[in-house]
């Protein structure tokens, strides 16, 4: 049998995230980082001459040589790059949120169907070995709660900080309750700028379940950690550490157990994913379609937020 040939791949944007994605497409075997697009000519330059591929200066270049592409410019340009990327063909791979309103994700569904593509969205959790063991044991959660902050950062600051970090929690809880929210109950504040950068969110599922989500980006340590509680056990992993343990009823009462995760980096899974999704043109593990979902629950706590600021 033929050997396959890597998948062209190529970046538009080279920022924080986004150097990682062109680092890890000149990395793996199933791609090959062919070029690279930024507002910021220089910083294109500076990581094509670390990782290599091409530096183009027009997105419509970057589609030309590519089968498939990361969108990893700021939240607000997500829409304005998808879309010609789409034109011409290109998969992409679109740096969470999908985008900021719904009216663009849905727009960006449309385009990748009309034109055939493939559309992954990065939650970057969903790749993280720590919810491949979730998925396999969490069977009837009836409480969750998560706590993500973070450091501030001058970067993801053209959203608030559900849209930025809160979002990838809300898109692991949808994915292991499997229920329709019934209530949404939020509150937030601002610290450092215009929009909320902390914030709790209480959602209640239609099966009873209930999640409790913290989210802060101007915290003095990061920490990203999930407990889920379910008839006769309890789950406790962090996301960052790749570690949990694992505590069940038994016959002599409750037992502790070590999680034992085989780690690895969640972006080049994800991405490796993803070019697997583009090569059998398969339905990605986080399509355009739960992208939109978490986006839409995340912009229904934002609206919450903001009534009460």
């Amino acid at each position: 049998m033929a050997k396959q040939a890597p998948l062209k791949c190529g970046v538009a944007g080279v920022g924080y995230l986004g150097q990682h994605h062109a680092r890890l497409y000149a990395a793996l075997k199933q791609t090959e980082l062919v070029g690279i697009y930024d507002a910021n000519i220089k910083r294109a330059r500076e990581i094509s001459g670390e990782y290599g591929g091409k530096v183009f200066k027009t997105l419509a270049e970057l589609a030309e040589s590519c089968e498939a592409v990361s969108v990893a410019v700021p939240t607000d340009k997500h829409h304005e790059v998808a879309m010609p990327l789409l034109d011409r063909g290109c998969h992409l791979l679109i740096e969470k949120p999908i985008t900021p309103s719904l009216e663009e994700a849905e727009s960006i569904m449309e385009k990748a169907r009309a034109q055939d593509c493939v559309v992954q969205v990065g939650h970057i959790e969903h790749f993280n070995p720590v919810m491949g063991f979730l998925e396999k044991n969490v069977t009837d959660p009836r409480f969750i709660t998560c706590d993500r902050l973070a450091p501030f950062k001058k970067r993801g600051i053209e959203v608030g900080v559900v849209l930025d970090l809160m979002i990838h929690d809300i898109g692991v809880i949808l994915q292991l309750v499997k229920s329709p929210i019934e209530r949404i109950d939020a509150v937030g504040v601002n610290v450092l700028t215009k929009t909320e950068d902390i914030a709790n969110a209480r959602l209640t599922f239609e099966n009873g379940c209930v999640a409790n989500i913290n989210t802060s980006r101007v915290s003095l340590k990061p920490v990203r950690e999930i407990r889920i509680f379910q008839p006769a056990a309890y789950l406790s992993l962090n996301f960052a550490e790749q570690k949990g343990h694992f505590i069940r009823k038994g016959k002599l009462g409750l037992s502790k157990k070590d999680i034992p995760i085989e780690k690895g980096e969640p972006l080049a899974l994800e991405l490796a994913s993803f070019a697997e999704a583009v090569r059998t043109r398969s339905n990605p593990k986080v399509d355009a379609k739960l992208g939109s979902t978490a986006l839409e629950i995340a912009i229904r706590v934002t609206e919450q937020i903001r009534e009460k600021m």
